[in-house]
């Protein structure tokens, strides 16, 4: 059974710093593209970063890039986002995603509140 835990959210004044993290169990991690969405309240779930299964690369939205960071730590099944200079904007709930490599399948975690918030 594939599960993805996402921890590391809650409340922060504005400039603030977070660190999320993803931990994967069920799958073979390094096989998998990971990559943080985030959904703001009434709006669509929309992409935030994403690094290959090596790790070697990565790419952000216009909006975080600068001023979020993504990595992984393959030996321990998880990933990173850490989020630095943060915005009320930045208010969400942050989901990771893992992408299969190899085939079409997928899997999303049940996502952390991120408030941002004076």
């Amino acid at each position: 059974q594939v599960q993805l835990v996402e921890s590391g959210g809650g409340l922060v004044q504005p400039g603030g710093s977070l660190r999320l993290s993803c931990v994967a169990s069920g799958l073979t991690f390094n096989y998998y593209i990971m990559r943080w969405y985030r959904q703001l309240p009434g709006k669509e779930r929309e992409w935030v970063a994403t690094i290959t299964n090596s790790g070697s690369s990565t790419s952000y939205a216009d909006s975080v890039k600068g001023r979020f960071t993504i990595s992984r730590d393959n030996p321990k099944n998880t990933m990173y986002l850490q989020m630095n200079s943060l915005k009320p904007e930045d208010t969400a709930i942050y989901y990771c995603k893992a992408d299969s490599t190899s085939t079409t399948l997928y899997y999303w975690g049940q996502g952390t509140q991120v408030t941002v918030s004076s």
